[in-house]
């Protein structure tokens, strides 16, 4: 009885596409993780991470009551946080190149009017969330301690623990940096087929009440705050309806666009399956 051999030239053939994906995937990630080193490295020499903290905790320094500072529980958190925030920091300023280097990674798998939509999409959705820790960091941080020094009792003396206010600060730049890429959500939900714009012109009112929801739980409890982050998110929600109109035209197959097919150039009804009837894949 002769041995079965272990794999067929087929088996071979499919294990080095594979294995080539992933070399392509580890010089991919390398080359993100070196993007984030080197703008760590310009951000621990200037402005070090002690001045970054600074100017991280100036919205809570200039509303504490005077006299009053930050303290540190920890043995090692002065050195421990700064160093953090710095890491985080490098992360978010590196982030188009990481993003680009998914992006890289994908694109020759896509097609062409795959590869029009990924990009733009990549480039907006960063904007957004920084504009998202803009707003908190610049608008929101500070109406919130004028706040909690306005309604704490004056027989408290204010001394927030770093870390504390480091995770704190970090959580509310998360929420508002994910809350401001309503648009990207939408007009990814109109392009696969989810969603058409006639169910979210629909929705609109639901969506109103929705985003006060959503910022009276993710929010400072005060007006401003929550009133800000609620009119932000219902006029990224016309923005996005506009963008999905928009980006429903742009990235629709050529086939569609020569027959005019409303369903590829508006998100209608009858939107067929990413992928579906779309010309050949591009070659690497």
């Amino acid at each position: 009885m002769s041995d079965t051999p272990s794999s067929t030239p087929d088996d071979a053939q499919g294990e080095q596409p594979f294995i080539s994906h992933l070399v392509e995937l580890r010089d991919r990630l390398i080359r993100a993780l070196i993007a984030v080193g080197v703008v760590f490295a310009v951000l621990v020499v200037y402005p070090g991470p002690s001045g970054l903290f600074d100017a991280f905790a100036r919205p809570l320094i200039s509303h504490l009551p005077h006299g009053s500072s930050m303290i540190a529980i920890g043995v090692i958190t002065p050195f421990l946080v700064p160093l953090k925030l710095t890491m985080l920091a490098a992360l978010m300023v590196a982030l188009p190149v990481v993003l680009y280097q998914l992006w890289a990674f994908v694109a020759p798998g896509l097609y062409a009017h795959e590869k029009r939509l990924v990009m733009p999409l990549v480039v907006l959705s960063t904007i957004l969330f920084y504009l998202g820790v803009a707003f908190a960091y610049f608008i929101v941080l500070g109406r919130l301690f004028t706040f909690i020094q306005d309604v704490a009792p004056k027989v408290i003396t204010a001394a927030p623990d770093i870390e504390s206010y480091l995770n704190f600060v970090l959580t509310l730049f998360l929420a508002f940096g994910s809350a401001f890429e309503v648009p990207v959500v939408l007009m990814l939900l109109v392009r696969f087929g989810v969603l058409t714009i006639a169910q979210l012109k629909a929705w609109r009112a639901y969506f109103i009440v929705a985003a006060f929801i959503i910022a009276a739980v993710i929010t400072p409890p005060d007006v401003f705050s929550q009133s800000s982050l609620a009119v932000s998110m219902i006029l990224l929600y016309e923005v996005g309806i506009i963008g999905a109109r928009v980006l429903g035209t742009y990235s629709a197959p050529p086939d569609a666009q020569a027959q005019g097919d409303p369903a590829g150039a508006s998100g209608g009804d009858a939107a067929s399956p990413p992928g579906a009837d779309s010309p050949p894949r591009d070659q690497r």
